[in-house]
């Protein structure tokens, strides 16, 4: 989702003409989120994609190269309800609007600024509402929330380059010299050479899920002292249902209650029937997700419910 801002700042660098289509509101689904924004040039390149509008983006690039040629932003509404076998409608019930602009040059700023997540950046596009009543849309995207992981293993390295994709900076944490090197684990925004509990205090907060991959009680420990200490929404801990009953039952010894136990997820992760690492990482980072977006993890056929769940917003319609 953020990648398509770098672009954007690419190509005002470039002076290269072109356009945005943001997502500025989504009714009865949300298979895109609000801020969703994919960029056309004069030359039909198209980087992102708005979701759940696949089908309809033919639709949205030929609005965007109409914006490119005269600058005028558009509002287009996108109905995902259609069960228009021509044009291969989504069905899934959503009522779609995104705004069409042309960004200025001094986007660039901001653009990068998004597409790093290194803090908060808003964005603002102001549109007509379709009856010559200016509005302005304003979303704001948060700093990228981290994932840390406890040992530098194989499984970390899978860890952070999936991690990536989901919009974590992820950091990893090993006080083995041999391990914690960034070759091992390239993805990686940092990997710090430390004991767990030397620096997981500071980096826990009520936005960072936090796995325990090392296998060595000296480390595994000392971190799932700091996990359950902070507020971290997430406590994963690998190992086998042996090697999780005996780190309970050091921690229990060690005054932790049964509720605060209960917040550790070992074994980690939910069950795909995986056995490679790439798979273990998939498997952790899907409950990852289910945990922070409240899913099931059951499968969807078995369900009945809306397919897309509605999204926390950041940014509305002002």
């Amino acid at each position: 989702m953020r990648d398509v801002f770098a672009i954007a700042a690419l190509w005002i660098d470039e002076r290269r003409r072109f356009a945005l289509a943001t997502v500025v509101d989504v009714r009865d689904a949300e298979p895109s989120p609000v801020g969703t924004t994919i960029a056309v040039d004069e030359d039909a390149n198209v980087r992102g994609t708005i979701g759940g509008a696949g089908c309809n983006e033919a639709e949205i690039v030929e609005v965007c190269l109409k914006v490119v040629r005269d600058g005028q932003t558009r509002r287009l509404d996108i109905n995902l309800a259609s069960e228009d076998e021509v044009i291969g409608g989504m069905a899934c019930g959503a009522l779609m609007q995104l705004a069409v602009w042309r960004p200025s040059p001094e986007f660039a700023n901001e653009a990068r600024a998004i597409a790093s997540g290194t803090r908060a950046a808003r964005l603002r596009v102001e549109y007509d509402r379709g009856d010559g009543v200016p509005v302005a849309f304003e979303h704001v995207f948060e700093a990228k929330s981290k994932l840390v992981v406890v040992g530098a293993t194989a499984v970390a390295a899978e860890l952070a380059m999936l991690g990536r994709r989901l919009d974590f900076e992820v950091v990893v944490v090993d006080p083995r010299p041999s391990y914690a090197t960034k070759e091992r684990i390239p993805d990686a925004s940092e990997v710090v050479r430390a004991w767990p509990d030397d620096v997981l205090p500071d980096l826990l907060s009520e936005r960072t899920p936090v796995v325990v991959l090392s296998h060595d009680p000296k480390v595994d420990l000392p971190a799932l002292r700091c996990a359950l200490n902070s507020d971290a929404p997430y406590v994963g801990l690998l190992g086998s249902r042996r090697s999780q009953s005996s780190r309970r039952a050091t921690l229990r010894d060690e005054g932790f209650d049964e509720a605060t136990l209960a917040r550790v997820h070992g074994p980690v992760g939910l069950d795909l029937g995986g056995v490679t690492v790439a798979e273990t990482a998939l498997s952790i980072l899907a409950e990852i997700v289910a945990v922070r977006r409240g899913g099931d993890g059951v499968p969807l056929h078995e369900g009945d419910g809306t397919i897309h769940r509605r999204l926390e917003r950041t940014g509305e319609p002002v």
